[in-house]
């Protein structure tokens, strides 16, 4: 079978898009900047590579008939490892793109998502042969982001904004599948099974975790809240039936 390169392999989405990708039998290249690291599927290949140089996405994609864009970081060197990936792809074979993007990524006015937003842009005009999939927040974020309030006597969640958090082992099963089928352009967007307010989330955050501290919920200002409270972030008619925010956490370690 023809090789997938899954870029940002060793990473929380990316790790899970690999385990389903070697359980199908498809072969794989993991590409990291990371050092080798211990746990992943035996038979998966590794390639460590800094993906900001060009050369090192040249060797990260040779030879391969997808590529399974996960890896990421924020601002304008997301785009700087797109537009590497895709020249590199441009001269090994012309590969299927599979880019993973985020809900809202055109309605959000967010620093990062303007850079998806330009990738998601530079991969649809290059020619190649490319699928880009937009999923929701991830329920890791919505948690870290209640993790970092974890010594505070309150919690505070902006007024009024909704969530649709999806499992990230769901959307790498969506992901594996689109690295085995045809190039599909931007397909519908995912989300969680279910959309809560972000107040209602930290409840059930606080009831998981024991903890008994108030929900605060404050009107933030600015253009990205609005959009927010909106529901710029959600994609409620193509929600999956995976995993819920208070079933994630009762499995979290």
């Amino acid at each position: 079978m023809s090789l997938v390169v899954v870029t940002g392999g060793t990473g929380t989405l990316g790790r899970r898009v690999v385990e389903r990708l070697v359980a199908a039998g498809r072969p794989v290249r993991v590409v990291s900047r990371r050092q080798n690291p211990d746990g992943l599927p035996a038979g998966a290949e590794f390639v460590r590579a800094d993906l900001r140089r060009r050369d090192a996405a040249d060797v990260a994609v040779a030879g391969a008939a997808v590529v399974v864009q996960c890896a990421t970081t924020y601002g304008p060197r997301d785009v700087e490892l797109t537009r590497n990936v895709v020249a590199a792809a441009q001269s090994a074979g012309w590969p299927h793109i599979v880019y993973v993007s985020i809900v809202g990524v055109d309605r959000i006015p967010i620093f990062y998502y303007r850079a998806k937003l330009e990738a998601e842009r530079l991969l649809a005009s290059s020619g190649l042969p490319w699928t880009v999939q937009r999923a929701t927040q991830f329920h890791d974020l919505v948690a870290w982001l209640l993790d970092l309030q974890r010594r505070s006597p309150v919690i505070v969640v902006p007024l009024g904004v909704r969530v649709q958090p999806v499992d990230v082992r769901d959307v790498a099963t969506r992901l594996a599948c689109l690295a085995d089928g045809a190039p599909a352009g931007r397909v519908a967007d995912i989300g969680g099974p279910e959309v809560h307010e972000l107040r209602v989330l930290a409840a059930h955050y606080q009831r998981v975790r024991g903890g008994r501290r108030p929900v605060l919920p404050v009107r933030f200002p600015g253009a990205a809240i609005r959009a927010y409270r909106a529901g710029a972030n959600l994609a409620p008619g193509n929600a999956v039936a995976g995993t819920t925010f208070t079933a994630y956490l009762t499995q979290r370690p």
